[in-house]
């Protein structure tokens, strides 16, 4: 596979395991207009990639991924129908990981929010450095979870724990997130790397077909769960991109204030 078509993603290699890294550390690995793009792609050619049996996601500098950047929120706000384009690639990037035979571990060396905690809750077995923090915090700028953490955060805490985080966008610390299972481990940041290339390893090791199909079985009922509620989960957060809270909520990170929000 030629990755070197990737702007914000980089890649290498560790025997036949593939390392995937967010490459926008000045920017927290926020996501923007063409990451989105690559995002929506890069799993597709992970699976397909002859070199490797099996992919380790993971983000360059202090986080694994801070959720959509600021600028690219106004150019949706600016140009609403910019945000079909995103829908589409936000159902690519779900399906995808999904649909990727090859085991996929998050390697959570920072805080992960937003898009960034739905594509690591969407991997197959997910580690956390202990300082780490993850959560879905889209309501905390007026835009609804609707890229997929609506679907997979009631799959792994029920529905009453993703319901009271998702409501309120509050972050958990890798403990907590270890404790209900929303994360498989926290372990110590200087511990990280080794951790998973030890797991990445072992599954390796193992048989490797039979790994990967039951991995495919076992997403079965995911898969039929994300493609029955997707659609409806974005066209909410389309309607809430118009709203004038979405754009107080911009407005005041700008600002750096807190946003006052008036329900419209």
């Amino acid at each position: 596979m030629n990755f070197d078509q990737y702007q914000t993603i980089s890649f290498t290699r560790r025997k036949r395991v593939l390392y995937v890294t967010f490459n926008r550390p000045e920017r927290l690995n926020a996501v923007d207009e063409l990451m989105h793009e690559e995002l929506a792609q890069v799993f597709v050619d992970c699976s397909r990639d002859p070199d490797s049996d099996l992919v380790v996601v993971t983000g360059a500098g202090r986080a694994f991924c801070a959720g959509g950047d600021i600028e690219w929120m106004q150019d949706a706000i600016d140009v609403p129908s910019r945000f079909e384009k995103t829908a589409r690639e936000a159902k690519q990037i779900v399906y995808s990981l999904l649909d990727c035979e090859k085991p996929v571990i998050a390697k959570l060396n920072g805080h992960a929010t937003g898009l960034g905690a739905t594509i690591a809750l969407f991997c197959d077995v997910i580690f956390a450095s202990s300082k780490a923090k993850i959560g879905d915090p889209h309501v905390s700028v007026g835009f609804v979870a609707g890229d997929g953490g609506a679907v997979i955060w009631p799959q792994l805490v029920g529905y009453a724990r993703a319901k009271e985080y998702l409501l309120t966008g509050d972050l958990l610390t890798a403990d907590q997130a270890a404790a209900i299972g929303l994360i498989n481990h926290s372990v110590p940041p200087e511990e990280l790397d080794a951790r998973v290339d030890a797991f990445a390893d072992r599954l390796n090791a193992g048989a490797i077909k039979a790994i990967r199909w039951t991995k495919m079985a076992t997403n079965i009922g995911l898969k039929q769960l994300a493609h029955s509620a997707m659609d409806a989960c974005l066209a909410y957060e389309s309607l809430s991109n118009v709203t004038r809270d979405h754009q107080e909520a911009v407005n005041a990170f700008r600002e750096k204030r807190a946003a006052v929000f008036s329900g419209e």
